[in-house]
């Protein structure tokens, strides 16, 4: 049984451009897969579409052998569906820290204040957990290449 599966997935943008032609992918639960082709064979297409960020003109998509119809990125999150972007999307002027809580309610205090010691906190978790080492407490923009991607990660 598949984790998640995109089926007959099919995207034309408005200008007729046609990215993705009946794409299938299928992941089980601890795979790693990588998607090759040439420029504008529409495999970052495929990601945004699973991510929220692209709508399918036609197609399915399924967690756990349920239809899901994913709008946006958060709802992709709550699914527990993440992305790491081809390009970094970090705040370069941000710390770790706040890169990572950035959309994450839980890092958030009364209002719309970032609670700094607790996204620090959740970020020395997630650290921990993943195996990833990060310095919560740095800069993006002091930090090396190979430290961005493990943040995005």
């Amino acid at each position: 049984m598949a984790l998640i599966e995109a089926t007959n997935i099919v995207k034309i943008y408005p200008n007729g451009v046609l990215a993705n032609d009946n794409a299938h992918l299928s992941v089980e639960a601890g795979e790693i897969h990588a998607l090759v082709g040439e420029n504008g064979a529409g495999k970052s297409t495929l990601m945004k579409i699973l991510y929220g960020l692209e709508h399918p003109t036609s197609g399915t998509i399924t967690l756990r052998d349920q239809v899901v119809h994913i709008h946006n990125p958060q709802v992709a999150i709550q699914l527990g569906i993440g992305m790491v972007h081809q390009n970094f999307m970090l705040v370069n002027s941000f710390t770790i820290a706040e890169n990572i809580a950035l959309g994450r309610e839980s890092t958030m205090a009364a209002g719309l204040a970032l609670d700094r010691q607790q996204a620090v906190r959740d970020t020395e978790a997630l650290s921990r957990q993943y195996g990833l080492f990060v310095e919560p407490m740095a800069r993006v923009d002091t930090v090396t290449v190979g430290m961005r991607k493990r943040v995005e990660i």
